[in-house]
């Protein structure tokens, strides 16, 4: 058994203080789980083997990534160029940029190749306090290619100090071999790459990209069809661009969270309200588009729905490999509060990965996965931008 003392814990547990706070507290870990959170003063007899002492650091749960594209191969840095110079996503996708040149490096690429490079951007995520991230696959859209990401995903999980939850995201645009008969590429992600994938254990989730540039709704719902058929839960990319209904799609699937969402209008929130679907908010990819409608933030707090924030770390729209940087823009961009913001790198990231049981809170039961911050209060994790603030990080009740 492990004792941490002398720190101060930002439970995020809901209800009671902001931050759920516990100013001078204590845990208790064994077997890589929480047994005891609490004050110090009330700290119960116990037979702690190894007493870590915080001088008195903030505590928070692990933070989760919950949305990120970790693993492709190539940089689409020379899209970043033009969109400064004045070309729109739809405009570099339309001649034939933006994800499809990242299936081309994608494809080209080694197993070792996709694990090195993810692994650079992966040391920026645990270095702001990451302890579980979500990776999706979708930059290969043909079979062999689509099960090599999963794969260097569940390599990551297992080897990196990570906890991966995987996404199947075949649905995320029309390779080119398909343009002309792309029913037939809809055919294939759903009913031989999906059914494969998830054959081979690689599969957590099922996600699928829903705008006009790329899947409709019709489409979308086949494949949710499937996911439902092999009983994995699925995530939607929706309503980025333009409100197509994205949002009520993923509520009539009961989806883990619905992402994005910039143009979802109040019929959609009310659907993922009763639905308990999860909004994430991805503010990276809103400010590398230079987008100017932000998601309906008084909207989901009328209708309670809860909302996660994550890096959407990818190679074209959200190069960020920060998840202090992407609650900074939250609040800066979004007007999220921030405690709205941690929480959304904790419990509520936690259920938009369906680990709400498991991490998100500093509470007995759940996995020891902690961040021990430099900082006077928890305010601090989203008001600097790019100042170093972590101390340490817990994965299972193991510093690392």
């Amino acid at each position: 058994m492990i004792l941490i003392t002398d720190c101060r814990l930002a439970t995020m547990v809901e209800g009671g203080q902001p931050y759920g706070v516990i100013d001078d507290g204590a845990l208790l870990i064994e077997g890589g789980r929480i047994v005891w959170a609490g004050p110090r003063a009330d700290l119960p007899v116990h037979n702690a083997v190894e007493t870590h002492r915080l001088d008195g650091r903030w505590v928070t749960p692990g933070l989760i990534d919950c949305h990120t594209h970790l693993v492709f191969g190539g940089d689409r840095s020379g899209e970043f160029e033009q969109r400064l110079g004045g070309a729109t996503y739809e405009q570099i996708a339309r001649a034939g940029g933006g994800i499809v040149f990242s299936v081309a490096a994608t494809r080209a690429a080694s197993e070792d190749d996709l694990y090195a490079s993810a692994l650079t951007r992966l040391a920026g995520l645990k270095a702001t306090g990451v302890t579980t991230v979500e990776i999706k696959s979708g930059y290969g859209l043909d079979h062999d290619t689509e099960l090599k990401m999963l794969r260097v995903a569940r390599r990551l999980g297992r080897e990196a100090g990570v906890r991966v939850r995987t996404s199947y995201l075949g649905l995320h645009a029309v390779p080119p071999e398909h343009r002309a008969v792309r029913a037939a590429y809809v055919d294939k992600a759903v009913d031989e790459i999906l059914p494969a994938a998830h054959a081979e254990g690689l599969v957590d989730a099922v996600d699928a990209y829903c705008e006009p540039i790329a899947f409709s709704t019709d489409e979308v719902a086949r494949l949710f069809d499937r996911a439902r058929a092999l009983g994995l839960p699925v995530k939607l990319h929706a309503d980025q661009l333009s409100d197509g209904g994205g949002a009520a799609l993923a509520a009539k699937y009961s989806a883990l969270s619905a992402d994005h969402i910039e143009h979802t209008t109040e019929p959609g929130i009310r659907a993922m309200a009763e639905a308990g679907v999860v909004a994430v908010l991805l503010p990276g990819a809103y400010l590398m588009l230079r987008e100017t409608t932000p998601p309906p933030l008084d909207l989901l707090r009328r209708h309670g729905v809860a909302m996660a924030v994550a890096t959407d770390c990818n190679p074209g729209t959200s190069p960020v490999a920060s998840m202090t940087a992407a609650l900074n823009l939250a609040c800066v961009q979004f007007r999220l509060t921030p405690e709205e913001a941690l929480a959304g790198a904790t419990r509520h990231a936690a259920r938009a990965l369906g680990l709400q049981h498991e991490t998100g809170t500093l509470e007995p039961g759940k996995a020891a996965d902690l961040a021990v911050w430099d900082i006077e209060r928890p305010a601090e994790l989203c008001y600097w931008l790019g100042k170093p603030l972590l101390h340490r990080r817990y994965l299972g009740g193991v510093a690392a």
